[in-house]
C-alpha cells in the first residue's frame, strides 16, 4: 500500500482532498491504511496532508497549512462568499500569536454556509469593505489593519499587544487603527483595543521583548531605551532595553520556549561574547526568561537594584 502511494504521486505533492485520493485508486479502507502507517495526516474533513512534510513544520508553519487545506476543501478558490479574518487572517500575514485559539476564523457577510462551517471554523458575520480586503497565497484575507482590530477586539490584552507590535513593525498604520478604534465607541471589547494602541510599540522585536516592556511600565519602572546601540570593543551591540544614564541593559532570552526560534550553539556563543563586550564597556547586563515574566516583584527588585547601582 504504501509503495503505491508512493509511486502515485510526485514526492513535491502535499496535500489530497478525499475525492483525489479516491481518484488514483485509494478508497477508504485504503485510506484508513495510509494513515495508520504514518504516510498521510487527516487534517480536516476531506483533507490531507503528507505525513513527513507535516511533521517537517514548525507549529505556526501547521496552522497556516490548516488554513489552506480549508481552503481547498471548501473551495474557496473559487469566487469568494468568506475572507480569513481574525487570528486565521493573522497566521496567514504571519504575525506573532500567543496563546491564540487554533480554529479557522472566516467573516462574510450573510448567513454561513453550510460548506464553510465545521466544528473547527468559527464564522464571523460582518459587513467588509473593499479596502479591509487584500489577497495573499491566493486566499482572500482581512487587511493588516483590520486584522489588528478584529483580534483586539476579541482577544486579552496582552494577547492583542504581542501581535500589534509585530502588525506595526511590519508596517501596520497606526493612524489606520486609531481610526477605526474611534468608530467603534460601543462595540465590545474596544476599550481593550484602545488600550494596545496607547502602549504598542512595533520598536519591539519579539513577543518576549513586549511582555517585557509592558510588564516594565505596570511596575512603574522608568521607562528604557528600545533597541540601543552601544558601542564595545568588539563593534556596536544593540540592546533590547537600555537605561543610558545608568550604563544598564536589559536583553531577553525566553524565545525557545513558546516560539519557533531555536537558538544555535554559534548563538549563544555570541550572545556571550556580546555580554562579555558590554560589561567591559561598563554596562550592568541583565537577563530575563519568560518564568520572570511572571514574578514581577523579584523582577522589579533586580532592576532597581542595578539602576541604584551608581548611587
Amino acid at each position: 500500500m504504501v509503495i503505491r502511494f508512493l509511486a502515485a504521486f510526485s514526492p513535491k505533492r502535499n496535500a489530497w482532498r478525499t475525492s483525489e485520493l479516491k481518484d488514483a485508486g485509494f478508497d477508504d479502507r485504503a485510506v484508513h491504511r495510509l494513515v495508520a502507517a504514518g504516510q498521510v495526516r487527516r487534517i480536516r474533513l476531506g483533507t490531507y496532508v503528507r505525513g513527513s512534510y507535516w511533521d517537517s513544520l514548525s507549529r505556526s508553519a501547521q496552522d497556516r497549512v490548516v488554513i489552506s487545506l480549508h481552503a481547498i476543501g471548501t473551495g474557496s478558490k473559487s469566487p469568494r462568499r468568506f475572507v480569513y479574518s481574525h487570528v486565521s487572517a493573522a497566521r496567514i500575514h504571519r504575525l506573532s500569536l500567543w496563546q491564540a485559539d487554533t480554529f479557522v476564523h472566516v467573516t462574510q457577510g450573510s448567513t454561513p454556509s453550510s460548506t464553510a462551517c465545521d466544528s473547527n471554523t468559527r464564522i464571523h458575520v460582518a459587513t467588509m469593505p473593499s479596502s479591509d480586503i487584500v489577497e495573499i497565497d491566493g486566499k482572500k484575507v482581512t487587511s493588516l489593519e483590520r486584522t489588528v482590530v478584529d483580534c483586539c477586539l476579541t482577544m486579552n490584552y496582552k494577547q492583542a499587544l504581542i501581535l500589534t507590535d509585530h502588525a506595526l513593525r511590519i508596517g501596520a498604520s497606526m493612524d489606520k487603527l486609531r481610526e477605526a478604534a474611534s468608530n467603534l465607541s460601543c462595540h465590545r471589547g474596544v476599550r481593550t483595543l484602545r488600550k494596545v494602541l496607547d502602549n504598542a510599540d512595533g520598536r519591539s522585536e519579539s513577543p518576549g521583548e513586549t511582555l517585557t516592556r509592558d510588564l516594565l511600565r505596570e511596575l512603574f519602572i522608568e521607562a528604557p531605551e528600545l533597541q540601543y546601540w552601544i558601542n564595545t570593543r568588539q563593534g556596536p551591540y544593540r540592546a533590547d532595553f537600555a537605561w543610558v544614564a545608568q550604563r544598564v541593559a536589559l536583553e531577553f532570552d525566553g524565545r525557545t520556549k513558546y516560539f519557533d526560534y531555536r537558538p544555535t550553539n554559534e548563538t549563544i556563543f555570541m550572545e556571550r561574547k556580546r555580554e562579555i563586550a558590554l560589561v567591559e564597556a561598563g554596562w550592568i547586563v541583565l537577563r530575563l526568561e519568560w518564568k520572570d515574566l511572571f514574578d514581577g516583584l523579584a523582577l522589579k527588585a533586580r532592576i532597581l537594584i542595578a539602576l541604584n547601582h551608581l548611587s
